[in-house]
């Protein structure tokens, strides 16, 4: 497994995009689940930029808010058994807050994509109560999230003891307070089924206990039958997933190669803003779908508008500039309209 633990440097300006970011984010979701803005666009910089290097991400989420951050990234490949696998865990200078991102799909890698396709069976063992609930996961995306978990658990464990995930071996003035995850596609599937496996653990752990909230980004179906329906409720209450116009990949896996669902608070993007969506969205029926999505890349305007989804719309920028706050500098410290 590769590690690399980098600190941020401080930043000036135009930055940070969000004054007292900390503050704001051991305030966000201490009391009310509703979906907050501000932690939608955080998170969000730190999806998309888990795609980046420790360096890179770091650096973003200091002009972002999380200035003299300590960043490490964990990264397990394995490619004969599909495995390709990043997690990312950003933590503030003081310790109090943790933002883990996990990577998604890399559009280089065939590997990668073989392990997204690979929705055989796999199940999981939830404690609800007094019963286990035992759905069916997705296998390749599960068999990616595995391939981190314990690293991403001992460097919780860490942060949890108040020690600096940039050096281990110093001590913060305060151990983590609040855990916020996220991702984008792949990533998004990851951070679902790191929620759920807490539930795993049973619900007075101590992660748990931490976890504030679960903001996801084009994200597929984690889930299939028999629905968890009692764990899903739980989580499902700190998990909220964000889903573009045209974006295929909610729609997946297709309901050929089995039943699957998304359960949580959805929100997509129309008409200039994010709206609560009451009906999730639904499975892909009809499989020619997905190579006319890709297809749209390369047709003309009145073409593509006659599709139902674009592969292109998946972008994690897409996300992004839909969830900039307007007002504020961007990432690279200049001004640009939302996503219309």
């Amino acid at each position: 497994m590769q590690i690399s633990r980098v600190t941020a440097e401080h930043t000036g300006q135009p930055f940070p995009i969000h004054e007292n970011l900390v503050d704001s984010l051991l305030a966000a979701h201490d009391v009310s689940t509703g979906r907050d803005p501000m932690v939608a666009h955080v998170l969000a910089t730190c999806a998309g930029y888990a795609y980046a290097d420790a360096d890179t991400l770091a650096t973003m989420m200091a002009r972002v808010g999380l200035e003299a951050n300590a960043c490490v990234q964990l990264t397990q490949v394995v490619d004969a058994m599909y495995i390709y696998s990043t997690a990312s865990l950003v933590q503030s200078r003081c310790g109090r807050v943790v933002i883990l991102g996990y990577r998604g799909t890399e559009l280089a890698s065939i590997g990668n994509w073989l392990g997204d396709l690979d929705s055989g069976s796999a199940t999981l063992h939830l404690v609800a109560g007094d019963t286990v609930e035992m759905p069916r996961v997705h296998a390749g995306f599960y068999r990616n999230f595995r391939a981190t978990r314990w690293a991403v658990d001992q460097e919780l464990k860490a942060a949890l003891q108040a020690r600096s995930l940039a050096e281990p071996r110093r001590r913060l003035k305060y151990p983590m307070q609040a855990l916020f995850v996220t991702g984008h596609s792949l990533g998004a599937a990851m951070a679902v089924l790191f929620a759920l496996g807490l539930a795993e653990r049973g619900a007075n752990s101590a992660l748990d206990a931490r976890l504030r909230a679960v903001y996801t980004f084009g994200g597929p179906m984690v889930i299939g039958e028999p629905f968890p329906a009692e764990t899903a409720a739980r989580i499902g209450a700190r998990l909220h997933r964000h889903v573009m116009p045209d974006d295929p990949v909610p729609t997946l896996p297709p309901a050929a190669w089995g039943q699957f669902a998304h359960f949580g608070h959805e929100y997509r993007y129309a008409d200039g803003q994010w709206q609560r969506s009451e009906n999730a969205v639904a499975q892909l029926t009809r499989i020619k779908e997905i190579p006319k999505s890709l297809l749209a890349m390369l047709a003309n305007e009145k073409r593509r508008a006659s599709l139902s989804y674009a592969v292109a719309a998946h972008g994690p920028h897409h996300y992004l500039a839909a969830l900039r706050p307007a007002g504020h500098v961007t990432e690279f410290g200049d001004f640009a309209a939302r996503s219309a």
